[in-house]
């Protein structure tokens, strides 16, 4: 049995904690025989845990204690620590692990409920196990969520070799906003959802760059932010954001444009990548 589960860009702007979607890289992972032991083979790092201590194992039996050993081999080219979803990709795998193992027959809203309360937000393992955009509310243990067809467009991914702890990240938000700011920034939050299922990606990406919620507290972690934003607008890209806790920043334009607009991020004097995505359709597979 193999697991397939994509990376994940949350946020999108101001849809903060709320909205993500899906990318094409990818965590596999294959069941490859019975063990007397938990083991996980891998090349990810030593600071990832071979046995039971491993994420993958750790929700698994969370979800299904009962589960009878297994060795697994886990394969991923989702960075890890750069605001793509690696956890979130181990946690769904996780829960499709037990579910598969256990004989479960949990529903897709199971499956998103009890790795929104494992994560603790959905703006990533939503669109992890459904694909394409999410946009999802989780308050005082009511969960909704909904998923639409994100419009086509060019996914510019800008990756620094530098971690970006989400912790580090999430100590700078203020505790509190100001009433008359709250609802300034849930009315872009809102348009921007609106333009995106729409497919007006014109008024959604200059929304995305009007966030309130977060990137502004963010700014001195993520320097390289607004120094992309200028090359989109130069460029005719749509928009750009902090894709979750950052460090990455996503850009969305043109397709016509995005070979340019690549060339142009991978000539910046800084150490990151520049990855040109597509987005995922299809969410967490199983084959």
């Amino acid at each position: 049995m193999r697991i397939r589960v994509p990376a994940t860009s949350a946020n999108l702007g101001p849809g903060f904690d709320s909205c993500g979607i899906a990318l094409d890289r990818y965590l596999v992972v294959d069941v490859i025989e019975d063990s007397f032991e938990w083991l996980v083979t891998h090349e990810l790092g030593p600071e990832i845990p071979t046995d039971e201590e491993n994420l993958l194992i750790q929700t698994a039996l969370r979800v299904a204690p009962d589960l009878t050993p297994k060795h697994l081999r886990m394969t991923s080219d989702i960075p890890v620590t750069r605001g793509l979803g690696s956890s979130s990709s181990v946690i769904v795998a996780g829960i499709e692990l037990a579910n598969r193992l256990g004989n479960l027959n949990l529903s897709e809203n199971e499956k998103v409920t009890i790795a929104t309360k494992i994560e603790g937000h959905p703006d990533n393992v939503a669109p992890a196990i459904c694909g394409d955009l999410v946009v999802a509310s989780a308050v005082d243990d009511q969960l909704h969520y909904v998923r639409h067809y994100f419009p086509d467009c060019a996914v510019i991914a800008y990756i620094p070799r530098t971690a970006l702890s989400t912790v580090a990240s999430r100590q700078v938000l203020p505790q509190t906003l100001d009433y008359k700011e709250a609802v300034a920034a849930s009315s872009v939050a809102n348009v921007m959802v609106a333009a995106l299922i729409t497919g007006n990606l014109p008024v959604a990406g200059k929304l995305m760059e009007q966030d309130r919620f977060h990137e502004t507290y963010r700014q001195d972690l993520v320097p390289h932010l607004n120094m992309i934003r200028e090359i989109g607008h130069e460029e005719g890209a749509y928009g750009c954001y902090l894709s979750g806790a950052g460090p990455t920043v996503i850009m969305l334009a043109p397709e016509s444009r995005a070979e340019h607009i690549v060339q142009l991020l991978q000539a910046l004097e800084q150490d990151a990548t520049v990855e040109l995505l597509s987005i995922d359709r299809e969410g967490a597979q199983v084959f």
